[in-house]
């Protein structure tokens, strides 16, 4: 302190330590009392340090910051469709593209797949039609091949039916039928001299018999000159068919009648010849043995057809027996078949 001040008592009566107060300028006043405010604020932390354990000092958390956005290529300026954006009309109309063109490849699958199983049943149809049509013309040709191997059993079973001995006063001979009326009544073939006696005496009545049966016929119709007779019975009697076709030499035949009053007899033979231009009209010359009791017998072919009406034999010869085609016959009586 400067020694030409004297101490001076401060009016507010307080006393520093030390009896004494020295004095200073303001500013002096000033920056004692910041220290000695300072020594009293170090003094109270060292007290709170003895009676105060010392708090750890926490370190500030560490300051996080967001990354920085990274920058990504636009889905649209690559190509593909940015599956976060909103299905705008755009979009809806693509997925609704994308659906027809599904539906229309479907439906070209399913219409291929028919075409072709289509075809596939056509090719199949084909070949079964070729197959049935080749299996039928081979039954064809069985049928025809099978009508030439000669069966006179079954052509006999087939024809006897139809053929009858003939009764006519005290001569007999054969008939047999060709066919029925409208009325349902049947026409029968036979010589005409074999009911001639009958027929010249006015009477028209003849009997058709075959073991136990026993038919009545009448005389319809008859030709002298050609040998022939059409009789009619009220019965209906299977009928034998015509043979449309003309006869061949070689031709096997089967010869039906009632040769001596013996019905259901049968023998056999072949065409020996076809004479058209013979005097007394077309005759067919065949081999089969005939007797009398024969004449208006049918002559079979293999087809079981009559093709001709047995006549005559020769005399003094063997193998020589005389037809007259059932042509001339229908053509003559006007009586075959149905009508």
């Amino acid at each position: 302190m400067s020694p030409g001040y004297e101490p001076f008592t401060p009016a507010d009566g307080y006393q520093r330590p030390g009896g004494r107060q020295d004095w200073a300028a303001p500013e002096q006043q000033q920056w004692f009392q910041e220290q000695q405010w300072a020594q009293e604020r170090q003094w109270e932390q060292q007290q709170q340090q003895q009676w105060y354990p010392q708090q750890p000092a926490y370190e500030p958390a560490p300051a996080f910051h967001e990354p920085a956005p990274q920058a990504y290529p636009d889905p649209a300026r690559q190509g593909y469709p940015d599956p976060a954006a909103p299905a705008g009309p755009a979009g809806r109309r693509g997925r609704g593209r994308l659906v027809v063109i599904g539906l229309v490849a479907a439906l070209l699958a399913v219409s291929a797949w028919q075409a072709f199983r289509v075809e596939g049943m056509i090719r199949t149809s084909a070949d079964l039609a070729s197959a049935v049509t080749a299996e039928q013309g081979r039954s064809q040709e069985l049928e025809k091949q099978l009508a030439t191997v000669f069966d006179p059993e079954g052509i006999a079973a087939s024809v006897l039916p139809s053929v009858f001995r003939v009764r006519a006063g005290e001569f007999t001979g054969t008939a047999f039928a060709v066919g029925q009326t409208d009325d349902g009544r049947t026409n029968l073939f036979t010589n005409y001299h074999v009911i001639e006696d009958t027929f010249e005496s006015g009477e028209r009545e003849v009997s058709l018999e075959r073991g136990n049966t026993r038919i009545e016929a009448t005389v319809v119709k008859v030709s002298a000159g050609k040998d022939l007779a059409l009789l009619r019975t009220e019965r209906e009697v299977k009928s034998i068919g015509v043979a449309t076709k003309d006869v061949r030499p070689g031709q096997q035949v089967v010869v039906v009648g009632a040769p001596l009053g013996l019905d259901d007899s049968v023998t056999t033979g072949v065409i020996s010849a076809f004479r058209p231009d013979d005097a007394d009209g077309p005759t067919i010359q065949f081999d089969a043995p005939i007797n009398p009791g024969n004449s208006g017998g049918p002559v079979v072919n293999t087809s079981k057809q009559v093709v001709g009406i047995a006549t005559a034999k020769a005399r003094d010869a063997e193998g020589i027996g005389l037809a007259i085609p059932i042509d001339t016959a229908c053509q003559t009586l006007g009586a075959c078949g149905k009508g």
